[in-house]
């Protein structure tokens, strides 16, 4: 019988979130050594950062990819200008947005201002213009389409500037830095996702 391996890491900024060489582009697996049938379970953008599951569980990874299994993910969200209670409310209400070049509604989410979080140095930094604030939000998804928070926050008039997946279910980044790596037993990943 194989072994599972569970882990959690904190995908650095401009990292591809799979193991396979692309260009000159970081992947996986210029940082992290896990065994070599350990791959992500989803993905997060080249230009976003954060939480990822690695695993060689199929189940697993089955019952977080399918959307009939939907569990929440929170991103902190960076995004350009002030944003007004109203955009806001449009994102706690769903948002059309583009995907495929279709429309797209998507679900009611949980979304609120966040006070400046501390979170880890980004290389290179933000972008920053003195006259504009960049504050960030909290929203929370159940579902999750290619490139979805950047096009909410766009289509409420914000820009993201930065965004960071900061839990899955039970599971958070904490403390994590870019580039860390923690390995968990099987039965506290099922607690922390599926309360089992």
């Amino acid at each position: 019988m194989r072994s599972l391996y569970y882990f959690i890491i904190y995908k650095p900024f401009q990292v591809l979130s799979h193991f396979t060489s692309e260009g000159d582009k970081q992947t996986l697996k210029d940082i992290f050594d896990v065994p070599k049938d350990v791959y992500p379970v989803g993905r997060l953008d080249y230009d976003s950062e954060g939480l990822l599951i690695l695993t060689n569980d199929v189940k697993l990874n089955h019952r977080l990819l399918n959307p009939k299994f939907a569990h929440e993910r929170e991103y902190w969200v960076q995004v350009d200008g002030a944003v007004t209670s109203d955009a806001i409310k449009q994102l706690q209400d769903g948002v059309t947005i583009t995907i495929d070049n279709k429309p797209f509604a998507t679900q009611p989410a949980k979304a609120k201002l966040l006070e400046e979080p501390v979170v880890p140095s980004r290389v290179p930094p933000i972008r920053i213009r003195k006259e504009i604030p960049a504050p960030w939000i909290s929203l929370v998804l159940t579902e999750g389409k290619n490139r979805q928070v950047r096009r909410m926050t766009a289509k409420v008039g914000f820009p993201t500037l930065r965004l960071i997946r900061y839990r899955i279910e039970n599971i958070e980044l904490g403390n994590m830095q870019p580039g860390d790596i923690i390995s968990l037993p099987a039965k506290t990943i099922y607690k922390k996702l599926f309360n089992e």
